[in-house]
């Protein structure tokens, strides 16, 4: 895993990492280190660091690892001494819940819809080892609705409140190329960080995730690239998924629920010829 800053002539990587899935105090000394680089180029990339920044971190497609991103960018902001808050706003496959092994219960959905309160869908995640911990809201009961949700009212007046708690809230989003979830939550970040791993997502369809997230004038403060080894670029073109990347859960998911057309690799050409 690399971390590289915005640069729209030309996106670098530097640095790789042998384990892209280890949590928090689990890492091993390379993955430590860089999302330390990581941790660094968030706390450059505000000028003013006395109020608590917003971070979005979301990816092209499913299977990036965005979420392990999200989770040990929140553990190593914790280990800086950060008041830390991190939000599972993917609503149609969370995976926060599972990774940290944390109780199912009540989250961000039954928060939005008035169910509960805040208080009661805090869960606390503490390493055995360290003790260092932070604050998270679980994506909670899977609604029929989830971009509806994220950008409700509710959902802006939530995060106002809660930014008076704490110096920096992650949320976890779902894939740009998947949904629209994340390009709605951009609006109330102060930043979202794009997750590509190596040999897996094809360079068009990266493409058309920045794309979409300029178009709604995101702030992209920059880039990990994960899963990065020596002799990067051996499986080709289209990296080691094949020529449509590896779609997953999220393709049978909204298949069901949208509609077959959007998610098939047919269709995905279509829509980037009509471009």
């Amino acid at each position: 895993m690399s971390v590289f800053k915005k640069n729209k002539a030309n996106h670098a990587a530097s640095g790789n990492t042998l384990d892209g899935t280890a949590i928090c105090e689990n890492m091993n000394f390379a993955s430590s280190e860089a999302y330390k680089r990581l941790r660094t180029n968030i706390l450059f990339s505000f000028a003013d660091n006395s109020t608590c920044r917003v971070v979005g971190i979301t990816s092209a497609l499913r299977g990036e690892g965005k979420s392990v991103t999200a989770i040990n960018t929140a553990y190593t902001m914790a280990l800086n001494g950060k008041r830390v808050l991190l939000i599972d706003a993917d609503m149609r496959i969370p995976s926060i819940s599972k990774k940290l092994e944390l109780n199912k219960g009540t989250g961000l959905s039954n928060l939005l819809v008035g169910l509960d309160k805040v208080t009661e869908t805090f869960q606390r995640y503490t390493c055995a080892n360290s003790n260092i911990g932070f604050d998270i809201i679980p994506a909670g009961d899977l609604p029929p609705n989830p971009a509806e949700l994220l950008g409700s009212k509710r959902m802006s007046s939530l995060l106002a409140s809660l930014k008076q708690h704490y110096d920096y809230i992650f949320i976890d989003l779902p894939p740009v190329c998947a949904v629209s979830d994340a390009l709605i939550v951009s609006k109330v970040t102060d930043g979202m960080i794009v997750v590509v791993r190596q040999d897996y997502c094809r360079t068009d369809t990266l493409k058309d995730a920045i794309k979409q997230l300029e178009f709604v004038e995101a702030n992209i403060i920059g880039f990990v690239y994960n899963g990065a080894t020596d002799g990067s670029g051996s499986y080709g073109k289209y990296g080691k998924y094949g020529k449509y990347g590896k779609y997953g859960k999220y393709s049978r998911y909204y298949s069901k629920y949208y509609g077959s057309d959007y998610n098939t690799p047919d269709s995905y050409e279509k829509r980037n010829q009509n471009d």
